[in-house]
């Protein structure tokens, strides 16, 4: 229930549609009933030509105690019989076609816009996360929540609830139809009711169960295929097409039993349902057969009965799958809600103030950190560091010494454990994420692009930037050459992660798309680490034009890369070691020449022999 009641809550914008929709359904469900009704007069009047030319009642209308007549409904004057009938016929289909026309687009309506919101909102709670939570998903799995687990729910919600509110109206109108014909005989008859819906309720906990595992196999696979495609490259050079096809195959086996048995639970109700729905036949007719011969019963009344109670028992067997189809949303929906519910590790304060530019200086003190999946060991610890406005600060370090760590806490993808980081004063803790992260351009070794164009990929930070504007960036970039010999120029599609494009081009669009973000402090992540020399030559050209006027952290392993750097701060084991420029450092004993001097040795024994 309480799945149910947030599933529900997102439907309040739309209570407009939602309640004309139940009034309509209402009507729908009413007409539904009238033709049971008209089946009386067709053997009673109809097809006996013995029949007296009187008013043809329908049925008695409740609280009021009258009669309704079938000429009453009809708005035009008609006095045969069976013109009576007829029109009353095309009217009451007309009607409930109609009404149930409308209100079944409004459900879908309202359903559709509900679950739009509530997957718009999951995706932007799920792009909010930090870093830990992705960490802790995999892309595929979280594909799989946001399309798969919400196409359930809207199903359940759309669609379903449409089915719903029909069957339930046309039930009741058919319920009051055999009640009013005669009680005793409706109560009799609906006594297998209970033997029904006991089952489908306990069926339903575990169709809710069976369809969260479903899912969960479903994410799986999708996992595998999204890991596959990305892949593909490494899949090849390994020759590992039948190892993942194989694990395809094992995934896919899993979900059709999941499938499996959720359909085997889900079709139990039926043949129950037809089951006790003839018995109840069979002995309505042995009762009917010693009612007609005693006159008692006209065959109309009798064959009104029955139509009605086997048009009953049809809404009731749909309600029955129609609650198995909203269990499997409501399982669906745990794994949504529990994105929406999952607390951040980042995140604003209430009332963080707006950081607006950045003039003096970043300081780190008495930093420490470890990574909340990983609270055993301190990965940096007493971390104390300045950086002035306008100075080029390099972090060197061997492997795993937490230099990426520093950057990623400086954007505050990640807060630290302990201590501060301050922005001209400000701790970045008690500032928005979007004023600080707008002070921050930062440009990794693998680079991310968009399947979009040249253009709209260098716009990126900042879209309301004109044409002139993106090839301004673009030829201090030193992109324009080889972004005018492409197809289409800027206009042209580069294909999923650039893949369109070589390393160095790719690394030179993501340079373009810095300098147009224009951003005071930069943050350079082993930038030409996977470069060939002339494509290193090019992108370190077009960031001399980045780095220019800007404050900027150097992430490198090659140490010929930051030789004119203004600081070097050497770490290891999380700690920062030593500080202080090239000529410094490279004799001073330490881990910076240690470093330097493998770097530097001599390849050339190993060429020549």
């Amino acid at each position: 229930m309480k799945e149910l009641g947030r599933l529900l809550s997102y439907s309040r914008p739309y209570t407009l549609p939602l309640f004309l929709s139940v009034i309509l359904m209402a009507v729908a469900g009413f007409c539904h009933a009238m033709m049971a009704l008209l089946i009386r007069p067709i053997f009673d009047r109809v097809l006996d030509p013995r029949a007296a030319e009187a008013p043809v009642q329908l049925t008695t209308i409740p609280i009021l105690n009258k009669p309704l007549y079938l000429h009453q409904i009809i708005p035009f004057p008609l006095h045969d019989v069976w013109q009576l009938v007829a029109a009353g016929i095309l009217l009451v289909f007309l009607i409930r076609g109609v009404a149930d026309y409308c209100g079944n687009y409004l459900v879908n309506y309202a359903g559709f816009s509900a679950v739009t919101d509530l997957r718009q909102r999951v995706f932007e709670r799920v792009v909010g996360q930090d870093a830990v939570f992705f960490e802790s998903h995999t892309t595929g799995r979280l594909m799989s929540s946001i399309m798969n687990d919400v196409d359930k729910i809207q199903q359940a919600t759309s669609s379903m609830l449409a089915d719903w509110l029909r069957q339930t109206f046309s039930a009741i109108g058919l319920l009051w139809v055999v009640l009013q014909m005669d009680w005793k005989l409706a109560v009799v008859s609906l006594t297998v009711l209970p033997f029904v819906f006991v089952p489908t309720v306990r069926l339903g906990r575990k169709l809710r169960r069976t369809t969260r595992r479903a899912q969960d196999d479903a994410a799986e696979l999708n996992q595998i295929l999204q890991e596959t495609l990305t892949g593909h490259q490494v899949v090849k050079s390994f020759g590992a097409e039948g190892l993942e096809a194989e694990r395809f195959r094992k995934a896919s086996a899993r979900l059709r039993s999941s499938n499996l048995r959720y359909a085997a639970q889900q079709a139990i109700a039926s043949p129950l349902i037809e089951f006790f729905g003839a018995l109840t036949i069979v002995i309505l007719l042995t009762y009917a057969r010693g009612q007609i011969q005693l006159g008692r019963l006209t065959t109309g009344e009798f064959t009104s009965f029955v139509i009605a109670l086997l048009m009953l028992y049809e809404p009731v067997k749909r309600l029955t799958g129609i609650h198995n189809i909203f269990q499997q949303g409501l399982g669906a929906s745990q794994k949504v809600f529990e994105y929406l519910d999952r607390d951040q590790f980042v995140k604003e304060k209430r009332g963080a103030v707006a950081l607006d530019g950045f003039r003096k200086e970043i300081q780190l003190e008495r930093l420490a950190f470890r990574y909340p999946t990983t609270p055993d060991g301190f990965l940096l610890r007493d971390v104390n560091l300045t950086v002035k406005a306008g100075e080029v600060v390099a972090l060197v370090g061997p492997s795993g010494a937490g230099k990426s760590t520093l950057a990623n806490l400086l954007a505050r993808f990640y807060d630290v454990s302990s201590g501060a980081i301050r922005v001209d004063g400000h701790d970045i803790r008690d500032v928005t994420l979007a004023s600080l992260r707008r002070q921050i351009g930062i440009v990794a070794q693998d680079t991310f692009l968009f399947n979009d164009t040249v253009a709209n990929n260098i716009r990126y930070g900042r879209p309301e930037a004109g044409d002139e504007e993106v090839r301004r960036a673009a030829r201090s970039a030193l992109a324009e050459d080889f972004i005018t010999r492409l197809p289409q120029s800027y206009d042209t599609l580069i294909g999923e992660r650039g893949m369109k494009l070589s390393g160095g081009q790719r690394q030179r669009i993501a340079i373009a798309r810095a300098l147009l973000k224009d951003a005071p402090v930069l943050i350079l992540d082993e930038a030409t680490s996977h470069l060939d020399t002339e494509s290193e030559m090019l992108v370190q050209r077009a960031l001399s034009n980045l780095i220019n006027g800007r404050t900027v952290i150097v992430i490198a392993h090659r140490l010929s890369t930051i030789r004119r750097a203004d600081k070097i701060v050497v770490l290891d084991h999380g700690r920062i070691v030593e500080t202080g420029a090239h000529e410094e450092l490279v004799n001073a004993g330490g881990v910076y020449q240690r470093l330097h001097e493998l770097q530097f040795l001599e390849a050339d024994p190993l060429v020549n022999s």
